[in-house]
Order: structure tokens, then C-alpha cells, then sequence
């Protein structure tokens, strides 16, 4: 029987529905007629840009200058195309999630904090902090149609700049009052403004009013607010957070037509409403090879998840320390600039491409991992397995070593798992070497799984099991 793996992660409140884990790996569908419906690629490796003294990449960002411009700790680098950097001023805060955006003359750089604000003059990376009577700060910076876009911290009113200045004059904001609750956080997509409350969502848009330039989209309002700030993140021309309404928290959603729509399962709602804290979620979406992937990751819960645009499946995104201990991905935050995938650690001063090339985070080994689904007869009758035999990609190994690939498999529905069973998928060159597994026993229900972590190239597609029913 042909074993076919379509869909990411999915492990259920039960394990008796489900039991499926895709750990650093993405799925990617085959063309029409092929064995099986997709195969599982490896998720890209992290290779060393550079490294500050600072800890903690807070925010990056790429301006319309062609300059890459990043917060560690305390600290605002410029980071040149040749990724040296140069330290160009401080700010007050030395931990959190920074917002940084420009209209072409000026980068607005935010922190969080109340009343605090600083400026680079792109020109000149002359830094300096904003001093203004209309200026309170904010949790993020946006820029639509010439004005600078922020949130009033802690109230349910939002401000903008003077049109093509960093100037800001105390008249110039609103208020949303479709709803009590106050505004968390701004997202801004196709010269929309989204205007994210802790329940429910208000959508304005430039009516071009002599007073103040932005109104309501008539007949817009969405019944979903926002869990984390930090959350809030573009991509395809719409916007991905960390949703709650007040019916409850802890769904992904995505806007469609100035509606949400959930793109979390079930499965990863009841993984969220596990965690501790939700509210210092950070969001940000990249692109390879097509894929479009929204990343989020839970500091507290030390968890990032990944969902394929492409594809509407999630998998974990996991580093693997010493101990051999899954964590959070080493990403803190995103920038795409000089033709590469940046990002920055959440715990020291390393900055990183996105390399898929490279199979292992700046030479730590990336774990793995793929659950198959419950396999089982009836019910009542046990199966007997006598081979399972794993369709992956093998030969790309280097001086002639065996690749080892671990297989596991639970026979209580995926409570516990038995010792690992190893196998090679072949040295350098073999590229026709089968992976087979003989003689496996009797189950009623059984899931397989299996995890690999040599830092070559492979792609997993699926098994082929020969399995009988033992009829009692």
C-alpha cells in the first residue's frame, strides 16, 4: 500500500484522530500524475552574515535608499551591502520588537514606548530623536499615500504625519468607534489601513477630506481584533495575525475582501490555547521558490509555526540545541535587501541568510521530522507489517559516509514510541539506494515516523508499506 503524506502538521487534542508532526519541512505539490501527491523538502539552513556586539535583533528593515538599516539591543546599525556595520545612534529600549518604514527622504523608527520616536535622514544617517507636540509614539510606524501612520499607545486613537514630512501637528488623528475596545495595532495592504482593535477591526481608506485626509470604507468592519501586536504581517496583498474576538483567542487569520478568514486547523488553535502568553507573538512572511510563508513564533512558548500560503499547511520551524531539544526558530525578525533573506537572532548579535543551500543553522544540525497518519484495518484486526520502504531523494551524502535515517512508530495511537530503527539512505553517488525497513510486527493501530539530521540534500515524499490483515 502506497503511504501518501498531504497534509503538514496536524496533531489533534486527541491522538486517536491524529498524530501528525512535519518538523522542518515543507510541502511542496508534485505535478499531476506523479506517485505521490507532494514531497517534502527541507527547510533553508541559516549561514552567518555578520555579527554585532549587541544581544537580540529587534527589527530590519530595507529602505527605498537601497540601505539595510537593523536595531540590536539598544543600538541602530546601517548594514552595508558588504554587511559590515556601522553604529549610527541608541535609543531608550533595549528589548521588543522595533517598527521602522520611510517615505523616501526620512526613516521613522518606532519602539513600543510612549512619546518615543527617532529619525534617519536617508541622506546622511543622521540620527535624531523626535520632539513634537503631535507626536506620541507608537507600537508600529506605517506609511500610506504620503503620510506617516501610527498608533496613540494604549487609547483608541491613531495619528498621522503632515503629507511628505516627518511633521506631525496634534489635530491630525482619529479615533475608531465602531467598538469599546482599544486599537493594538495598525496593518496597512493595497493603500488600505487596518485598524486593529483587541476584538474587532475598522478598515479606513484616503475619502482625499480637506481636514483629515482618511475615512471609514463604508459597509467594512470585521468581527476579529488582534491578539499581538507583533503579529501583523503582508504578504499577496493581504494581511496575517494573531486573531481573537470576543468569543475567544488564539486563531490565525488571514483578510479576504476587508473580511477574516481562519487559516489555523483546529489542531493548531488547540496548540495555541495551550501556551502561557500569547500577546508577544511576532509575525513576518518571506518568499522562496515560489512559496510565500508566514512565520510566526511565540517567544514564551519558545515555538515558531510556519504556514504555506501555496499550499494552506503548516509545519513547525524548530532549532535544535546541544541537547538535542527543539526551540524556536533563531529568526527574530525579517528584511529582504540586497538580494538576500535576512534575519537577525532573538539572543545575540548574529545576522543570517535564509540559505537554502545551506542544511544546518550556522552549523548547528536540523532535525527532521515526518509522523505518517494512523494506519490501522478495521479496528478489530491487527496488521501485520512486513516492510515499509521510504521514498527520499538519497546519494548527495559527501566522502562516502552513510546518511542514517531514524524510524520509530507507535503502536498505543501515537501515545508513546518505541527505540529508533536505523537505517542508511545511501552514500555519495548511490542515488538508487532503497530505504526499506523489514519485518516490523503486528499492530492495530500504528504511526509511523521517521527523522533524519545529516546536513545534505533530501526530499521525503512518502512510503510504500506492505501490510496484511491478520483476521482473529
Amino acid at each position: 500500500m502506497k503511504a501518501a503524506l498531504t497534509v503538514g502538521s496536524y496533531q489533534s487534542r486527541s491522538v486517536i484522530a491524529s498524530a501528525q508532526r512535519c518538523v522542518n519541512l515543507y510541502l511542496e505539490a508534485n505535478p499531476q500524475g506523479s506517485v505521490f501527491p507532494f514531497t517534502h523538502y527541507p527547510t533553508p539552513g541559516l549561514t552567518l552574515a555578520t555579527s554585532v556586539s549587541q544581544n537580540q535583533w529587534r527589527g530590519l528593515y530595507f529602505a527605498s535608499n537601497n540601505v539595510l538599516y537593523g536595531v540590536c539591543g539598544n543600538t541602530v546599525y546601517v548594514i552595508n551591502s558588504n554587511y559590515t556595520t556601522t553604529v549610527i545612534g541608541t535609543i531608550t529600549s533595549s528589548s521588543g520588537t522595533v517598527s521602522m518604514v520611510d517615505n523616501g527622504t526620512d526613516l521613522i523608527l518606532v519602539d513600543g514606548t510612549l512619546n518615543n520616536g527617532w529619525i534617519i535622514h536617508l541622506a546622511t544617517n543622521a540620527f535624531t530623536k523626535i520632539n513634537q507636540a503631535g507626536f506620541y509614539g507608537g507600537n508600529q510606524v506605517n506609511y500610506v499615500d504620503g503620510y506617516f501612520v501610527l498608533n496613540y499607545i494604549g487609547t483608541k486613537e491613531w495619528y498621522i504625519s503632515l503629507p511628505n514630512t516627518t511633521t506631525f501637528d496634534p489635530i491630525d488623528y482619529a479615533s475608531t468607534t465602531g467598538f469599546n475596545d482599544l486599537l493594538v495595532g495598525i496593518g496597512i495592504t493595497r493603500r488600505y489601513i487596518y485598524l486593529f482593535g483587541e476584538v474587532t477591526t475598522e478598515i479606513w481608506f484616503n475619502q482625499g477630506n480637506t481636514t483629515f485626509p482618511f475615512g471609514r470604507l463604508p459597509g467594512s468592519f470585521m468581527q476579529y481584533g488582534c491578539a499581538a501586536t507583533n503579529s501583523i504581517a503582508q504578504a499577496d496583498g493581504e494581511l496575517y495575525l494573531l486573531a481573537q474576538s470576543p468569543q475567544g483567542q488564539a486563531i490565525v487569520c488571514r483578510t479576504n475582501n476587508f473580511a477574516a478568514v481562519q487559516i489555523s486547523t483546529f489542531a493548531i488553535d488547540n496548540e495555541l490555547q495551550g501556551y502561557a502568553k500569547l500577546s508577544d507573538a511576532i509575525g513576518y512572511t518571506y518568499q522562496l521558490n515560489g512559496h510565500f510563508f508566514y512565520v510566526l513564533t511565540f517567544p514564551t512558548a519558545n515555538k515558531t509555526w510556519v504556514y504555506d500560503l501555496s499550499n494552506q499547511q503548516w509545519y513547525e520551524w524548530n532549532y535544535v540545541d546541544n541537547d538535542g531539544n527543539f526551540n524556536r526558530h533563531r529568526s527574530n525578525c525579517f528584511a529582504f535587501g540586497y538580494g538576500k533573506l535576512i534575519v537577525g537572532d532573538w539572543q545575540n548579535g548574529n545576522l543570517y541568510f535564509i540559505d537554502q543551500d545551506n542544511y544546518t543553522d550556522n552549523g548547528q544540525s536540523i532535525s527532521r521530522v515526518r509522523s505518517f497518519y494512523h494506519m490501522e484495518d478495521d479496528g478489530a484486526n491487527r496488521v501485520r507489517y512486513r516492510s515499509l520502504i521510504l521514498e527520499m531523494e538519497s546519494g548527495n551524502g559527501a566522502n562516502y559516509q552513510d546518511i542514517p535515517v531514524s524510524l520509530i512508530w507507535s503502536d498505543d495511537r501515537g501515545k508513546s514510541y518505541g527505540n529508533p530503527v536505523m537505517q542508511s539512505i545511501g552514500k555519495e553517488g548511490e542515488y538508487i539506494a532503497s530505504l526499506q525497513w523489514n519485518r516490523l510486527g503486528m499492530a492495530r493501530d500504528r504511526v509511523f515516523e521517521v527523522s533524519w539530521s545529516s546536513p545534505v540534500k533530501t526530499a521525503l515524499s512518502g512510503a510504500f508499506i506492505d501490510a496484511i490483515s491478520n483476521h482473529e
